[in-house]
């Protein structure tokens, strides 16, 4: 029945306008919901990493017991300058030099400190760094570290300081040995240095710069390095790029299981720093040089007597060798061990004791490394074939002229 002019709408338009709204209220209440949820969800966490454990690539473990056995040195020496040094007149320059006269006046000569006829003294500070080789007080530095020392302070990782007695020295090495009234010290074992290869990674430890118990890292860049910077060249250096710089001179260069392989001695630099290539004494020559400034107070090196080159392709070819390979003795002294041995000009020396020899210096180094009196065997090439001949080593004489294998 029709009231007031009401119209009815088909039952299938009403159908369809129900669902319509129910359709819009399901996705408004689903709407609401979500963000009802997400307002809920806390805050996204950024995961921070557990300082548990160390990381795989650190060498805290081997420097923490490494390092106390290196240890820092401190020398002084007196340099008396002559008479008219100019520059001791000079207040300014006074104010930046602990140089104040150091001795009396001479009689006779002006009160004013710098006037002439006044004899002067300067005191020389120097710092390197020193292994402890041995607990009950021997440490190792170079001998330029305290060459013309006249007191010697060691200073120990825990701030404990000695004076030190020098064992004895060697230039030709740049080795020296000393002595401190302690016991109980941490050691730095030594290492077979001759089982280091190129490529090893060397930590360098010592005082640059005054800068105590400093530790740097590198590889071992090459082996059997001569420098020809030291007296006597008997030299045979581990090369390293570990920073080394001024100081760290007779600090301890170490592999990565914590044992001395080298002895810092010196850097190759047009400026006085670092540039990435250093020398270290190998241990072996080190342990060699300690134990005979301690049983002899200097060191006692064998000598052959001989004076010898490289070998190239070309000469090996026309002196009937296939290959070239050892060293060719272009001189031999007269009188010597290798005159009395019937060693000669033109042999080519193959091996030392069995050991294949490459180049000149690894031969002086053998020989050096031998006790005098002792018997070695050369195996030499001559006349087209191989012969071994017997020799018993002279002993090395320091500074003297001509051939020094």
């Amino acid at each position: 029945m029709k009231t007031n002019g009401e119209k009815k709408l088909p039952v299938s338009a009403a159908f369809r306008t129900r669902a319509c709204a129910v359709i819009v209220l399901a996705v408004v209440l689903v709407l609401l919901a979500t963000c009802k949820r997400r307002g809920a969800e806390p805050s996204p966490v950024i995961p921070v990493a557990s300082d548990e454990g160390r990381p795989p690539a650190s060498y805290a473990d081997v420097v923490s017991q490494a390092a106390p056995a290196v240890v820092t040195i401190r020398s002084e020496r007196r340099i008396h300058l002559p008479q008219q040094y100019p520059f001791y007149g000079d207040p300014f320059l006074r104010l930046f030099r602990q140089a104040t006269p150091q001795a009396p006046e001479s009689p006779g000569a002006p009160e004013s400190p710098g006037g002439p006829g006044s004899p002067r003294e300067l005191r020389q500070i120097g710092l390197g760094s020193g292994v402890i080789v041995n607990g009950d007080g021997y440490i190792v530095t170079n001998h330029h570290v305290i060459d013309g020392a006249e007191d010697i302070t060691v200073l120990l990782s825990d701030n404990r300081s000695f004076s030190a007695n020098v064992i004895g020295t060697d230039p030709p090495s740049d080795i020296a040995l000393l002595k401190i009234n302690a016991h109980d010290l941490p050691v730095l074992p030594l290492g077979d240095s001759d089982k280091v290869r190129v490529g090893d990674i060397a930590l360098a430890i010592g005082s640059p710069l005054g800068l105590s118990q400093t530790v740097t890292s590198g590889i071992i860049s090459a082996k059997g390095r001569r420098t020809d910077m030291s007296d006597g060249s008997f030299e045979d250096f581990l090369q390293t790029d570990a920073p080394i710089n001024k100081g760290n001179s007779g600090g301890a260069l170490i592999n990565t299981n914590g044992v001395l392989v080298g002895i810092d001695s010196q850097i190759l630099s047009p400026t006085g720093g670092n540039i990435g290539i250093g020398f270290a004494i190998p241990s072996n020559m080190a342990r060699s040089v300690m134990n005979e400034l301690l049983k002899h107070q200097r060191v006692r090196r064998g000598q052959l007597g001989v004076a010898v080159d490289q070998l190239t392709s070309d000469l090996a070819r026309r002196l009937g060798l296939n290959e070239a390979r050892g060293i060719l003795v272009t001189q031999v002294a007269e009188g010597s061990a290798a005159a009395k041995a019937g060693l000669r000009q033109g042999d080519i020396i193959l091996a030392f004791n069995g050991a294949p020899v490459s180049d000149p210096n690894s031969l002086r180094n053998s020989v050096a490394g031998t006790e005098p009196g002792t018997e070695v065997t050369l195996t030499i090439f001559r006349d087209g074939g191989e012969q071994q001949v017997r020799a018993t080593l002279d002993e090395f004489v320091p500074r003297q002229s001509g051939p020094e294998e």
